[in-house]
C-alpha cells in the first residue's frame, strides 16, 4: 500500500479566530505545509498538506480532527494525488 498528499482546506468561522485555528492545527495534525489563502474581506483559509496511507478512509481521521477544532466552519479535501 503507498501514500497520498492531500489538500484540505479549513475555512474559520470568522477572521477573529484564524489564528487559534492555525495554532491549535498545527499542535493537532502532523502537516507537511500549512498555507493561507486569502478569501475576502480579511476573512483567510487555511490550506494544508498532509501525507496518509492510500487505504479506506485515508484522510477521514484528519478531517474529523479538524472539525473539531473551536472556530472551524468547514473542512474540505480539495486535491488528492497518488505519491
Amino acid at each position: 500500500m503507498g501514500e497520498v498528499v492531500a489538500v484540505i482546506k479549513v475555512m474559520p468561522e470568522s477572521p477573529d479566530v484564524f489564528e487559534n485555528i492555525k495554532s491549535e492545527v498545527e499542535k493537532t495534525i502532523k502537516a507537511e505545509k500549512i498555507e493561507e489563502e486569502p478569501i475576502a474581506f480579511g476573512l483567510k483559509a487555511l490550506k494544508i498538506t498532509v501525507v496518509v496511507k492510500d487505504d479506506e478512509g485515508g484522510t477521514e481521521a484528519i478531517e474529523e480532527k479538524l472539525k473539531h477544532i473551536q472556530g472551524v466552519s468547514d473542512v474540505q479535501v480539495v486535491d488528492l494525488g497518488r505519491l
